[in-house]
């Protein structure tokens, strides 16, 4: 009797806990929607208020029509709405990706669709003004919200603060490369504490430490007060393993994330299609063939022309200041590999010394760069107009001339030396299948604090995921990582 008691007690303990972990998550998760509620709220009374007080002087208003009231909050109201009914709260699109975006922007077309449909069909006059102004400055004001508190918390998450601590489980070289990308990411806010696997073992071959076994995962959970789990290949037998470990997982208020063998793949070749209780990942094609095609030719050739004609004032500077320092020519240039392996004469601002070749060989032992990369922090080859012009990649301005002659692209992997092309193994080589450019992911990731390994990744993942967005995206970047400087020498 004593000891069915005792263990009546135990379970009855335990599931009061259970109950407490899952209580405390939910608050804490409450809470997040709460303030992020909150903050829309704001955003979008404010952008009312200053379209009521506003419409006066705004001269697309057809004149001093009056809102009533309900009206103005009723649109607030139909505006929040949406945004829920959108997903926008949902905490697991906050910390990367466009999802969050594209959702609050959907919401707010909608509402402003609805709102000029409603006011059309119950012949109401409402004040274009007013219209143009609140679902203007309301819309900016939310995107920009959001893109100010992801760069807030990605700061804060960079200093190591506010980590959400995680387990990764799976097989334990699935475990360490998860955990390698989250160490070195550390702007997604993730802390990884240990790893869970299907066997036993005090360290991984990287030295995190494993906590347990996928079947402990619950214990673990509990023991160091996880908030995620992260389940890579290898962490179950069966799919139906999964499905109960899910259920265990239910009640803790636990966030699960799968990570799937395929990598290095954009969000935009995925189409996730549920069949029969199978969740079918559709893959599209790579994009090597379509970033050689004529739309982004176009665009290179139209860019180039134009940067070309805003740069030059600078570049007739540059010339000038090289000129001056050492009377030797302004322009360098230098053999390179293109599309397909065609070489082509890669041109650069001179940011070395004249005899820079020559010195090369004796400069081998003092190489940085792994790879076949040659990579020296502080080169004593380099001139003092070089340090400035490297610093902000000003040498590489005359590379435009090579984008507008289609020798390279304004956006790809960098142009690589022919002795470099000859170490490539078959997967390296896939970077010529595309032409090079004066920028591209390499750049805006790290520059020369890239290893070559993860130059290569980024390369290749550019080759395969091309689309004229990301380009767009990669420019705007590469002008706030020249700003920056990190990276550059």
């Amino acid at each position: 009797m004593t000891t069915l008691s005792s263990y009546l007690d135990t379970l009855t303990t335990h599931a009061a806990t259970n109950r407490n972990i899952g209580q405390n998550r939910l608050v804490g998760r409450t809470t997040q929607r709460f303030l992020l509620f909150g903050a829309d709220a704001l955003i979008i009374a404010a952008a009312l208020l200053v379209g009521v007080f506003a419409r006066g002087f705004v001269p697309l208003d057809g004149g001093a029509v009056g809102l009533p009231a309900i009206a103005t909050v009723a649109v607030g109201a139909l505006w929040l709405t949406a945004l829920m009914g959108f997903g926008t709260y949902q905490l697991r699109h906050l910390r990367a990706g466009t999802t969050e975006y594209k959702r609050v922007l959907m919401a707010s077309f909608i509402v402003a669709g609805a709102t000029a449909i409603v006011s059309y069909l119950a012949k109401a006059e409402f004040p274009r003004g007013l219209y143009v102004l609140s679902f203007g400055l309301g819309t900016i004001g939310l995107v920009a919200s959001r893109f100010v508190r992801r760069k807030s918390m990605a700061a804060i998450h960079r200093q190591g603060a506010l980590m959400t601590p995680i387990v990764v489980a799976g097989d334990s070289g699935h475990v360490d490369e998860i955990a390698k990308v989250l160490r070195r990411e550390t702007w997604l806010g993730y802390k990884v504490v240990g790893a869970v696997t299907r066997y036993r073992g005090e360290t991984t071959p990287n030295g995190l430490p494993i906590l347990g076994q996928v079947t402990d995962t619950v214990d673990v959970i509990k023991n160091h007060d996880i908030a995620t789990v992260i389940f890579a290949e290898g962490s179950f037998q069966s799919p139906a393993d999964f499905r109960r470990m899910a259920w265990e997982l239910e009640e803790h208020e636990i966030h699960m994330i799968v990570v799937p063998a395929l990598t290095d793949i954009s969000a935009q070749r995925l189409d996730v299609r549920p069949v029969a209780g199978l969740p079918l990942v559709d893959v599209a094609r790579p994009q090597a063939i379509a970033a050689a095609r004529w739309i982004k030719r176009t665009w290179d050739a139209a860019g180039a022309a134009v940067l070309l004609l805003l740069a030059s004032p600078v570049m007739a500077l540059v010339a000038l200041a090289i000129k001056i320092e050492d009377g030797g020519p302004v322009l360098f240039r230098q053999t390179r590999v293109g599309l397909r392996g065609e070489v082509f004469q890669c041109l650069k601002f001179r940011s070395m010394v004249l005899d820079a070749e020559a010195r090369l060989a004796e400069l081998a032992a003092a190489n940085e760069g792994s790879g076949p990369l040659f990579k020296m922090t502080q080169d004593p080859r380099i001139t003092n107009v070089g340090r400035f012009i490297r610093r902000f990649s000003l040498d590489e301005l005359p590379q435009l001339w090579n984008a507008l002659r289609g020798d390279m692209s304004l956006v790809g992997p960098r142009p690589a030396l022919p002795s470099e092309v000859a170490q490539y193994d078959s997967d390296t080589r896939r970077r010529l299948d595309v032409r090079p450019g004066l920028t591209g992911l390499w750049q805006v990731s790290g520059r020369s604090n890239l290893s070559w390994d993860d130059t290569v990744r980024l390369d290749l993942y550019y080759v395969d995921n091309w689309s004229l967005i990301q380009d767009v995206q990669i420019l705007f970047r590469t002008a706030r990582a020249i700003v920056g400087s990190s990276g550059a020498y």
